[in-house]
């Protein structure tokens, strides 16, 4: 570079527009200078001719000339540019997402910084204008962004430097004035802490969110673990009993077949002896007819009169007339077979519900009776668990939750998932109702016991016999449904599995399911349900009691 171009530093070379080396540097009557071509085509985009420097005004549009002077040493500094840029190291190209320099020709570099003011990006060496004139260091340099023209006001092509708080939108300075009048403005750094603070809170709680949503699938994917476990279980548990059932059927099929053959055997070994018999008296008449006639033809008088009584005489023979071989006898046989058989498997099941029932006592809860709901005829021990009915009506509050009409009673604790399981003592009692019900249920008036009145119950009364209240066939007024046992229980268990929609009730000394209600639909907190009924003159007169659940062998 010539030592006139070294006293000269870089901007003094630069056009304040293009931001680029003079090209046929022109100068404007108020002595600043620009390439030609950029001048022009400002001029030409504005109604009025104003420097873009210093803003003067010219009412004629001047005429303009090359400086070649200016020119010449704008050339010369150039010259001495590229080959100080080829000296260097050459920087590395772009990678693929990264901001573009927009001043780079040929191979185009990293932009390190934009500029709002100049709606362009720079690489580190055509930053330098930036960081060293004089009048482009007001420029707002923001980290290298894409689409510059977004953060441009597009009415007035300023840079987007205020938030309008009444629109919610980035404005430029002039938009207060001109179309944002009487609203509420602040810098954007302002709003961008405030924003910042909320977005941090925001970020906060979705992670939070994020958090309860993994904790609740690996709840779930547990839940599904556990639900396959239990699945596989009872499968294992339902192979064991089949094949246990299938070897009993088995061998009892194998016991009726060989007690047919054995009598088939004894049959066919009587016919035998019998044909065999029959067959050495038919050999023998054979041989007595044989001599017989060989004597009728001798003509030797003394022979044949000497051999006469010992031919004519017939030999003690056995009666035939009255023997028969009998068809071997299976009456009954079958009929023995298939009682052995249902006896076997009626021992089988009753080994299995006595499994059954043992499983389900470990949901066992403990449940106490609510007074707030007690019918004022009922009686209630101090520790919640026994009730009986007096036959006086006790002067209560009647409160929203009191039954007032049938003597019925809840328990204090609710459920509204998972699986729960409680036994109540029924020694002694003629009458009673037993089962679970919505915490939303009617508790006033006359109220029917069925699942569309949100009650699952079953229960005994002295005329009847054993029923459940089921009224799902809506043609058929009568809704409770007889059930056949072979004895009264003396303890109910009652177990509900929510998600599943079963309602089961057990005989616990027998082991034996009494009724299920299936294919339920709760979507209430569930309450047990309780009813002594009346005292009916003392004949009623022994409590429910809950007691505690003590595991079946």
């Amino acid at each position: 570079m010539s030592a006139a171009s070294c006293l000269l530093s870089e901007d003094q070379f630069l056009c304040s527009i293009c931001l680029e080396v003079f090209t046929d540097p022109v100068s404007t009557p108020c002595g600043h200078n620009f390439c030609k071509t950029c001048i022009t085509k400002h001029w030409d985009s504005n109604v009025l001719c104003v420097c873009p420097l210093c803003n003067k005004m010219f009412h004629t549009r001047p005429e303009l000339h090359v400086n070649t002077f200016i020119s010449e040493m704008a050339s010369e500094f150039r010259q001495s540019a590229q080959n100080e840029a080829s000296s260097r190291s050459e920087e590395p190209a772009a990678k693929p997402g990264e901001v573009l320099c927009d001043v780079c020709t040929g191979t185009k570099l990293k932009a390190i910084k934009s500029c709002l003011k100049c709606e362009a990006s720079y690489c580190e060496t055509h930053l330098e204008p930036h960081l060293t004139a004089t009048r482009l260091r007001s420029h707002q340099l923001i980290h290298p962004v894409d689409n510059l023209e977004d953060r441009m006001c597009k009415k007035h092509k300023k840079p987007l430097e205020l938030f309008c708080k009444t629109d919610q939108t980035c404005v430029c300075s002039l938009c207060p004035v001109l179309d944002h009048k009487n609203h509420e403005f602040v810098p954007l750094e302002e709003e961008y802490e405030a924003k910042k603070v909320k977005l941090e809170k925001t970020e906060a709680e979705i992670q939070q969110n994020i958090q309860q949503t993994q904790l609740k699938i690996q709840e779930m994917e547990q839940s599904a673990k556990l639900s396959r476990e239990a699945a596989d279980r009872k499968e294992a548990d339902g192979d064991q009993v089949f094949t246990t059932l299938k070897q009993h059927v088995e061998r009892i099929q194998a016991d009726f077949k060989e007690t047919v053959k054995e009598k088939q055997r004894s049959t066919k070994k009587q016919t035998e002896d019998f044909i065999k018999e029959l067959q050495q008296e038919l050999s023998e008449q054979r041989e007595r007819a044989a001599e017989g006639k060989k004597l009728s033809h001798s003509e030797d008088h003394l022979h044949l009169l000497q051999s006469f009584s010992s031919i004519s005489s017939a030999p003690p023979t056995k009666d035939w007339t009255e023997v028969r071989v009998h068809q071997s006898s299976h009456e009954g046989s079958l009929e023995k077979a298939v009682a052995q058989l249902e006896e076997t498997i009626s021992k089988e099941v009753k080994k299995l519900l006595k499994v059954e029932l043992k499983r389900i006592q470990q949901f066992a809860v403990d449940v106490t009776l609510d007074p707030d709901t007690a019918h004022p005829e009922l009686i209630l021990s101090d520790d919640g668990k026994q009730v009986h009915d007096s036959d006086v009506r006790q002067n209560l509050p009647d409160n929203p939750q009191r039954f007032d009409v049938w003597p019925y009673v809840l328990g204090k604790q609710s459920f509204s998932s998972g699986r729960f399981y409680f036994e109540v003592q029924v020694t002694g009692k003629t009458q009673w109702t037993l089962g679970v019900t919505r915490e939303t249920s009617e508790r006033k008036g006359s109220i029917r016991l069925s699942p569309e009145e949100g009650y699952w119950t079953v229960g005994l009364m002295s005329e009847d016999p054993f029923y459940a209240c089921d009224d799902y066939d809506d043609d058929d007024d009568d809704d409770d449904v007889p059930l056949s046992l072979k004895s009264r229980p003396e303890k109910m268990g009652v177990f509900v599995n929510y998600e599943e929609g079963l309602v089961s009730f057990y005989d616990v000394d027998a082991a034996a399911l009494i009724f299920s209600f299936t294919g339920c639909s709760f979507t209430h907190k569930l309450l047990p349900f309780f009813s002594p009924w009346l005292n009916d003159g003392g004949k009623n007169s022994a409590p429910l009691i809950i007691s505690a659940v003590s595991h079946s062998d």
